[in-house]
């Protein structure tokens, strides 16, 4: 009977863990529909031709050698697929009433969730370098980052591994319960240094300093875009409790669904207010930066704060996204959909709100960690985005530009109806 209830655990914890991978797969449509609808229409077929390539790079590169570097192992996940029946039953029996400490579920189901979240900090770099970028080289830039840059700092972090053999990240009182700087943070310092090498978007800027709006083709697909993205957000903080099948771990699940979704309002709420009082107008597009800001703001610590307090963290994220969406277009950084602002500025909030409702993080273990993931990621990106400069090219023509990227790197048109 005992057997039988441990079997049932570990296929629950492991359902449930496949479910919440499944949904943060999801947000790879969420980012595809979101930075289709952000761009014009005559660069809507590359945007989504690089959004499903790089997730089927982040697939490959991770189980080739990502997750050995990240958590240890041997490369192409060699083992994993072996499971221990007896072994994993002795580990339940060891426990005190057979439920209590961490989760055990199977090691495939462990790789596919953290898979999806390699794809995601990968989905952020798309955006931000859309319209002018090289199909080959974004892609290139992909396999550095999927395989091995990503997976050095996500070892710093989740995998327990000490940065550079100096410090331990979790001995100075780090904490980042779902990613906000680990995924996010770091998807938004790998195309803040794209943007630097790549330069703006020909027209973006005048000569004067003025910032010239480049409205997107499809706002109802961006919208669409940001609700699936909501959506599976659910899968992606719900699913880092990484346990279902007991009283406790239930009751956390719980409280991380309903404060991701308070996050997120109230992110929304602050960005279009603010919005509101700085251009006298609904702006939409900020509206649904604010919701995201608000998910990433959460994401570093979606279990401990009330209800109340989560709402709170997400309008601060809603007013801070809207700001620096601002201060990069007066720094002429330019950034399509505002994916630096989103996942990079309000991560770092994210994971300086951490100590507000968590006592086990530190103000200052939250930025040493982000200091090191930020520093990390950009440099080695930095290096990486010149490198292929130097080799292939990063820009396209400025007649490439001029014409649309679909053309020139995809053969094809999204809406050859209505060209523009």
């Amino acid at each position: 009977m005992q057997d039988q209830i441990f079997h049932l655990q570990y296929a629950m914890d492991t359902f449930y863990f496949l479910v919440c991978g499944a949904l943060v797969m999801w947000m790879a449509a969420g980012f595809a529909m979101l930075e289709a609808g952000l761009v014009r229409a005559k660069n809507t077929t590359e945007i989504l031709t690089k959004n499903v390539a790089l997730f089927a790079i982040s697939c490959i590169m991770y189980l080739v050698c990502g997750y050995s570097i990240m958590y240890g192992g041997e490369w192409f996940l060699s083992g994993i697929q072996d499971v221990d029946v007896d072994a994993t039953l002795s580990d339940f029996a060891g426990r005190e009433g057979g439920f209590e400490g961490g989760s055990i579920y199977s090691g495939a189901s462990d790789f596919f969730f953290q898979v999806v979240f390699v794809a995601t900090a990968m989905s952020i770099v798309s955006g931000a370098v859309a319209e002018r970028m090289k199909l080959w080289a974004f892609l290139a830039f992909a396999v550095v980052m999927t395989g091995f840059i990503y997976p050095m700092e996500g070892n710093w972090t989740w995998g327990g591994g000490s940065v550079f053999g100096m410090f331990s990240l979790g001995d100075l009182g780090f904490s980042d319960f779902a990613g906000s700087g680990i995924v996010h943070m770091a998807g938004a310092a790998a195309a803040l240094a794209g943007v630097i090498v790549l330069g703006a978007r020909k027209g973006k800027y005048g000569p004067n300093g003025e910032v010239r709006a480049i409205p997107g083709a499809n706002l109802p697909l961006a919208t669409l875009g940001t609700f699936i993205l909501w959506l599976g957000w659910f899968g992606f903080n719900g699913g880092s409790v990484l346990k279902l099948g007991d009283i406790s771990n239930a009751n956390a699940v719980a409280m991380v669904f309903l404060n991701t979704n308070a996050a997120a309002a109230g992110g929304a709420i602050g960005a279009l207010v603010l919005a509101r009082i700085l251009f006298g107008k609904a702006d939409l597009t900020m509206l649904l930066n604010g919701a995201l800001a608000g998910l990433v703001a959460i994401t570093a610590e979606p279990s401990t704060p009330s209800a109340l307090g989560a709402t709170l963290i997400g309008v601060v994220g809603g007013l801070i996204v809207v700001v620096s969406i601002l201060t990069l277009d007066k720094l002429k950084l330019d950034d399509p959909v505002g994916a630096i602002s989103v996942h990079g500025v309000v991560g770092l909030w994210g994971l300086l709100a951490v100590p507000l409702t968590n006592d086990g993080a530190t103000f200052g273990g939250q930025i040493a960690g982000a200091l090191t993931i930020f520093v990390w990621v950009f440099v080695s990106s930095l290096v990486v985005w010149l490198a292929i400069k130097a080799i292939m090219g990063v820009r396209v023509t400025e007649e490439e530009e001029f014409e649309g990227v679909d053309l020139s790197e995809c053969g094809m048109e999204a809406y050859p109806e209505f060209k523009k």
